[in-house]
């Protein structure tokens, strides 16, 4: 299982849903339900240069997915109801051309490039659900989307990913959200991640990968990590101060990797100061995680504490500044490809990098919209980002041996720009481009050099 952080200031858990008006019968529930749906086509485009003392190595490797998310909800019978999302996706071609050969076999990408993103044909049912509303609580049982700070399946590669469990929201205190819920089983984006193969469609397992997880590891894949008793959480949003936003959340995964459990805390404080025509925000966390007995090897036991700060809505420019540290352990960021930090960039970044033990990290953003000079819809973004890491504590799963090993420091260039079509209400596309250059600190070793451009055009209805 892993989670992700989403933006908390639009944070409603698990994307409940409720009708505005209740059904007579089982036959008007469904008769006024609601469809909603997103055709995609996506192409991705990669290209990773290795360099170190005894050779130079190049690859490139681009992918397109075409396909759709088709969900349907119920409308309310007696306080019930359900819903149920299928995704679909067709990989036409991927091509991975390392040094002139193509090694790519039986249009599969190697794990090496988009077995674990987006190399994926096929189709899953991500949500089947029943739900139930009574007055301020709402609970849901069964698959589902989670957009929670440590409970969050990721949504930036073209299948976005599930949990099997129960959540329940309840609303009843002045301006707070209170929420727990249970995952017994995840969906990864691919069916790599998800532990069937490679370039298929993902499907349902108990798992616990963790995002952050593979700092800690070397020799086996963090995605190997499974979980017989899945994960519990509990958390809260509270709005009761004007203009400021407090979230606290516990995660507790059992018996991960058939050993002992994690546990893993968030606290967010986001605070927005309204100025003479533009606003002013104030941004940190503290977060980290707790690796019991048997697990305690990993050295991810560690935390981490971040601040921003940021300008937004000045004739159209927004910016922000961020910064982050880690102690000497490493930080597990919770359940879901989904997490992210303060100083994650949109692509190469990643949220795993500034987990790392003994790392700081920083990230500078610039953003501007459009409909500001008459362009209603494009909106950009450029960031600058750098990630500067100490010795770094590994475990070998296979063997089990732990060694240190010096840290990789990393500078990120990235820009993107979106465009929501004013013509045809729906339509977006979005083009975004990172550069990443990554260098280890060991003496011979390699540095690697990224390059990845995304397209995405999708229609939702």
């Amino acid at each position: 299982m892993k989670l992700a952080k989403l933006s908390l200031a639009a944070m409603v858990v698990a994307g409940l849903a409720s009708s505005s008006f209740a059904a007579d019968t089982l036959a008007d529930a469904f008769k006024n339900g609601k469809v909603s749906g997103e055709i995609k086509a996506w192409y991705f485009d990669k290209t990773v240069e290795n360099t170190d003392a005894a050779k130079d190595k190049e690859n490139n490797a681009n992918i397109a997915n075409f396909g759709l998310t088709l969900g349907f909800v119920t409308d309310s019978l007696y306080g019930f109801y359900a819903g149920a999302t299928f995704q679909g996706s067709a990989t036409p071609f991927i091509d991975n051309d390392a040094e002139g050969k193509n090694t790519a076999k039986d249009g599969k990408a190697d794990t090496a490039n988009f077995g674990t993103t987006n190399a994926a044909s096929g189709a899953v049912l991500s949500e089947a659900y029943l739900g139930y509303k009574l007055g301020k609580t709402d609970v849901k049982v069964g698959r589902q989307f989670i957009s929670t700070p440590l409970v969050n399946g990721s949504g930036s590669r073209f299948f976005k990913e599930s949990f099997e469990g129960a959540v329940l929201v309840n609303t009843d205190l002045p301006q707070t959200t209170v929420f727990a819920g249970y995952a017994g089983k995840f969906q990864g984006r691919t069916s790599a991640v998800s532990g069937d193969g490679l370039g298929d469609a993902p499907s349902f397992h108990k798992k616990a990968v963790y995002a952050g997880l593979k700092n800690a590891l070397t020799g086996k894949s963090a995605t190997d990590y499974t979980s017989r008793d899945g994960g519990y959480t509990a958390g809260a949003i509270n709005k009761s101060i004007s203009n400021l936003t407090l979230t606290g959340q516990y995660l507790f995964v059992d018996n991960a990797h058939d050993t002992d459990g994690v546990d893993v805390y968030y606290t967010e404080a986001n605070y927005v100061l309204p100025m003479s025509g533009f606003k002013l925000g104030f941004d940190a966390t503290f977060r980290g995680s707790h690796t019991r007995d048997d697990l305690d090897a990993l050295n991810a036991s560690g935390h981490m504490f971040s601040g921003r700060v940021s300008l937004s809505g000045l004739a159209g420019f927004g910016a922000s500044f961020a910064a982050a540290t880690t102690s000497s352990d490493h930080v597990l960021l919770g359940a879901g490809n989904g997490p992210t930090t303060y100083t994650a960039t949109m692509i190469a970044g990643a949220a795993t990098p500034t987990a790392a033990a003994n790392t700081d990290s920083y990230l500078f953003q610039v953003t501007y919209d459009f409909s500001k000079v008459g362009v209603a819809g494009l909106t950009a973004v450029a960031q600058y980002g750098w990630t500067e890491q100490g010795t770094q504590p590994k475990l070998d799963l296979e063997t089990g041996n732990s060694s240190k090993v010096k840290g990789t420091d990393r500078t990120t260039y990235a820009a993107g720009v979106t465009y929501a079509v004013p013509a045809l209400k729906g339509l977006t596309t979005s083009l975004q481009y990172e550069v990443q250059e990554a260098d280890s600190k060991t003496a011979g070793t390699k540095t690697v050099d990224t390059d990845e451009m995304w397209f995405k055009a999708s229609y939702k209805f």
